[in-house]
């Protein structure tokens, strides 16, 4: 019944697509036009270089021809532009110079909205340069009307566009009775190019019209089609430039003063603190195409802040990097080990999580009475390097060398001061090697990564000694990038003490002490462990009808998270996405599109732990409003990991419903709201879970300079059966105790922008998060995978349980004895987080930050409500205050 659910499903999509798609098609004769490859000639300036001032108006433009014949992308396909589009490229011996004039037959309602570099407000024209012309990547520069830059590193041929990447590089616009205008000059130090006598680049331009919702290109390139950068027209005429090998030394200052609530008696926790810090990045270009970029003691402290979460399931939290020299470059470093447009929680597993660097101490030293710590929040990353590119034979390199301090916690108490180490020095390396055949279309690669600790006079040993990871990796493609074919293989090798790698088996990602896991077993006496995973990939990514398929493994020993993130193991997962998608409006739709998805999971022994389908659906209408909705069935669900180490654990089987809806995003005020609806249900326990969450987000933005949005979510998770406990061995029988849970959860964030001008920002970001659960009815786990929901546990009753304030005591045979007791799990966790930055650019490349960072954590009383908690437990006390001063400044040498 359920594989013909799939099947319905699936053939609902593949009929109802063109059915719904009642839409002109493009001419044959015109397509066959615009699909043309077009090609634009430059040439060298012979007199004096154009002033960039934004008006075009230097007697250099006038040697080249204007570029013009741009085409509509969105939202009518095909169409000839309402507005024209035109530029002109020249270049020298250090620069590119680009000129654009956006005609515009309504100049005083061109949208100059302001924002911080790469928000990309307002109208727009971008320019993206396949400078290694590999089919694959490319550099990205956008300049809107109001004067404010975006520039991203694509790669993946456009399926990945990172807006960390930024270079240095001057503009200017200006707005007339014709349009507006924008002049770039590009130093081509900035961008990364072989040695040749005469270059051809990739070339392709797109403009939006902000107030229409027009998108416009120079190269045509059908919104069908997943290829970008591999379809880019060409650059022709470059001759005689030289790569540049220009060296970049970027000092930092950073006075910063804080403030917190002071602890009697306590001497690290006086109220207040102070410190200067000093520190180095720079950047060497070895040739024209590969770059050395180092950092001596960088500054990480101007971050954003985490939001709030918490996880009752046991599984780690994925957070974004946000820290400068990490996420420069970044993509170069990636190995995610399963790309599934699917998705699960298996997507997020990668070689390299650069968090682990320079993450908190693993050690918390056990601390005597009348003892107070002080212990590092972060290891001290004494430097670290990075040396990546791509030559022209298509060889893209990535190393990153990392060392982290010794650190030690402070203690002081009445017998008087020692200290304890807490974080042995650590040297990580990470590597990635990919090699490019036939213009991309066939792309080989590897990666290998090793972290290594000084564990010597520390006592430390619970941590691996030594962990490589390492990796291979393929992707080909046929029929004009239609349809592909991708995998990969890894392996780790952890290495460490006895203890450290039996702490690692009976770890949560692992847990060989499962007593129904007869294939797994701890062996207390092993020094090693190695483990395995990989992917293979087939899918069509072109044309309305597109697909995936693919098989992905995690085996046991696998353990890649000292320097990458995994999040479980022990498991080999299947998965099917497909999706009709219509791109051209018709009715009352800009575009449609119905994806179903499916997935199958078993473990190593053969058991198959999850059966679950999804249809969803995601359309654009007329009026620029957008909605999409989705239904998820979960057939089977057993989970390996809900007991924490015991057997498995059957779950409900169940339904999730989700939705959201955006209103014109054009617009000087504009809403969105997302929500889901999830039910667990069995035929003789109706809702053993139930769900539900949404999510108001709220933007407006009165003026230009000026923006506000507010987003307030709130959820509710109910489960008749949530883990509380694991009670050990009692009578000779592993005991474990689960509970009815009620949890509710309340965050709000709050972003304001303010843009004096493209380089003179202010931005404040805050977030009060609460999130409280109470438990009842308490269980015994019984008979953890019966098929009928009240035969998998035993409940106690009030003749049975006694509760004192902070610990339940069970005395199952009613003698008057307590046979065993655990901590109330009730919880109220509070947290408060914002950054008000001041960010003034005073000359490109080079910064002065003003920041106020506060935060506040807080564990208040379960019994009581979200927001007299908030009151009472959280904004009633003192926050932990931080002010700063971040001065750098960028030398081109």
């Amino acid at each position: 019944m359920k594989n013909q659910l799939l099947l319905i499903i699936l053939g609902l999509a593949l009929w109802s697509g063109p059915l719904l798609s009642q839409n002109a098609q493009i001419d044959p004769e015109r397509l066959a036009i615009l699909q043309q490859q077009k090609s634009y000639r430059t040439q060298a300036i012979t007199g004096e270089a154009p002033q960039i001032d934004g008006r075009l108006n230097d007697p250099a433009w006038l040697s080249v021809d204007w570029g013009t014949d741009f085409v509509q992308l969105v939202p009518e396909e095909g169409k000839a532009p309402s507005q024209e589009t035109a530029f002109k490229i020249l270049y020298d011996e250090k620069f590119l110079y680009l000129g654009f004039r956006c005609f515009d037959d309504e100049p005083d309602k061109i949208v100059r909205r302001l924002s911080r570099r790469d928000g990309f407000e307002g109208d727009w024209v971008e320019v993206n340069i396949d400078s290694y012309n590999d089919k694959r990547s490319a550099f990205s520069f956008t300049i809107s009307a109001a004067g404010v830059k975006g520039d991203e590193f694509i790669s993946n041929n456009g399926t990945n566009w990172d807006e960390s990447w930024n270079p240095i590089w001057f503009t200017a616009t200006g707005i007339d009775s014709l349009g507006w205008t924008a002049e770039i000059k590009i130093p081509l130090s900035q961008i990364r190019y072989g040695e040749k006598e005469e270059h051809e680049w990739g070339l392709q331009f797109t403009r939006r019209d902000f107030r229409t919702g027009v998108r416009n290109v120079w190269q045509y390139i059908p919104r069908t089609s997943s290829n970008w950068v591999s379809e880019f027209g060409r650059l022709e005429g470059l001759k005689g430039i030289k790569p540049q090998k220009q060296i970049e030394i970027q000092p930092y200052v950073v006075a910063e003063i804080e403030s917190f609530e002071a602890e009697a008696e306590n001497p690290f926790a006086t109220g207040k603190d102070q410190g200067l810090n000093v520190g180095l990045d720079g950047k060497i270009g070895v040739t024209g195409d590969l770059t050395l970029d180092f950092t001596i003691n960088p500054d990480f402290g101007q971050v954003e802040a985490d939001p709030g979460a918490i996880n009752l399931d046991g599984f780690q939290i994925f957070f974004a990097e946000r820290r400068p020299f990490f996420i420069e470059n970044r993509n170069l470093f990636d190995y995610q080990v399963t790309n599934s447009e699917a998705g699960g929680g298996f997507t997020s597993d990668n070689l390299f999580y650069s968090r682990r660097i320079g993450r908190s101490p693993h050690g918390n030293p056990n601390l005597r009475d009348g003892e107070f710590m002080d212990i590092p929040n972060n290891t001290t990353i004494l430097g670290a390097a990075k040396f990546s590119g791509k030559t022209k034979s298509g060889t893209g390199i990535a190393i990153l060398e990392s060392v982290t301090a010794k650190e030690f916690a402070q203690i002081e108490g009445s017998s008087g001061s020692r200290e304890e180490i807490v974080e042995p020095l650590t040297n990580y390396f990470v590597s990635r090697v990919t090699q490019d055949f036939n213009e991309g279309q066939t792309v080989i690669g590897g990666m290998f990564t090793a972290a290594q600790r000084d564990l010597r006079e520390t006592n430390l040993n619970y941590l691996h000694k030594s962990a490589f990871t390492g990796g291979l990796d393929f992707i080909h493609y046929w029929k004009e990038r239609t349809y592909y074919l991708s995998a990969n293989a890894i392996y780790s090798k952890v290495n460490g003490s006895q203890e450290a790698i039996q702490n690692t088996q009976t770890s949560f990602e692992h847990y060989f002490q499962r007593p129904d896991a007869n294939y797994l077993s701890v062996d207390p006496n092993a020094t090693s462990l190695l483990g395995t995973g990989g992917t293979v990939n087939l899918g069509k990514q072109n044309g309305n009808f597109i697909f995936q398929t693919g098989v992905t493994w995690r085996s046991p020993e696998l353990e890649t998270n000292d320097l990458g993130f995994l999040l479980n193991t022990d498991e080999v997962n299947q998965y099917l996405w497909a999706g009709y998608r219509i791109n051209e409006p018709f009715s009352i739709f800009n575009s449609f599109a119905i994806n179903v998805n499916q997935w199958y999971r078993w473990d190593f022994g053969g058991e198959n732990l999850y059966q679950a389908w999804n249809t969803n659906l995601h359309a654009q209408f007329k009026n620029f409003w957008s909605a999409g909705m989705g239904l998820t069935y979960e057939g089977k669900d057993i989970s390996n990991t809900d007991l924490r180490g015991g057997a498995a654990l059957r779950r409900s089987p169940g339904v999730a419903l989700w939705g959201y809806f955006n209103s014109d995003q054009r617009k000087k005020v504009y809403l969105n709201i997302s929500g889901n609806l999830a039910r667990g249900f069995e035929a003789d326990e109706a809702k053993t879970v139930q769900a539900s969450s949404i999510s108001v987000g709220l933007t407006a933005q009165p003026t230009n300079a000026f923006s506000l949005s507010v987003r307030p979510r709130w959820s509710s998770f109910k489960r008749k059966a949530q883990f509380v406990s694991n009670l050990g061995q009692i009578n000779g029988e592993n005991r474990y105790v689960v509970g009815q849970i009620d949890q509710k959860t309340l965050s709000m964030t709050i972003r304001l922008n303010y843009n004096i001008t493209p380089n003179l920002t202010i931005q404040y970001y805050g977030q009060p998060f609460i999130s409280k659960g109470q438990y009842t009815n308490f269980a015994d786990v019984s008979n953890s995978m019966s098929k009928n929901f009240n035969e998998r546990f035993v409940a106690f009753d009030n003749s049975n349980i006694q509760f004192d304030g902070t610990t339940y005591a069970v005395d199952e045979d009613l003698d008057g004895q307590t046979d065993f007791n655990f901590s109330d799990p009730d919880f109220n966790f509070m947290q408060w987080r914002s950054n008000l930055v001041a960010r003034w650019e005073y000359v490109p490349g080079s910064e002065l930050f003003l920041v106020w960072t506060q935060r506040s954590n807080a564990n208040g009383d379960p019994t009581q409500d979200l927001l007299p908690s908030l009151e009472n437990g959280l904004f009633s006390r003192k926050a932990h205050n931080i002010f700063l001063v971040k001065w750098t400044y960028r030398f081109l040498l």
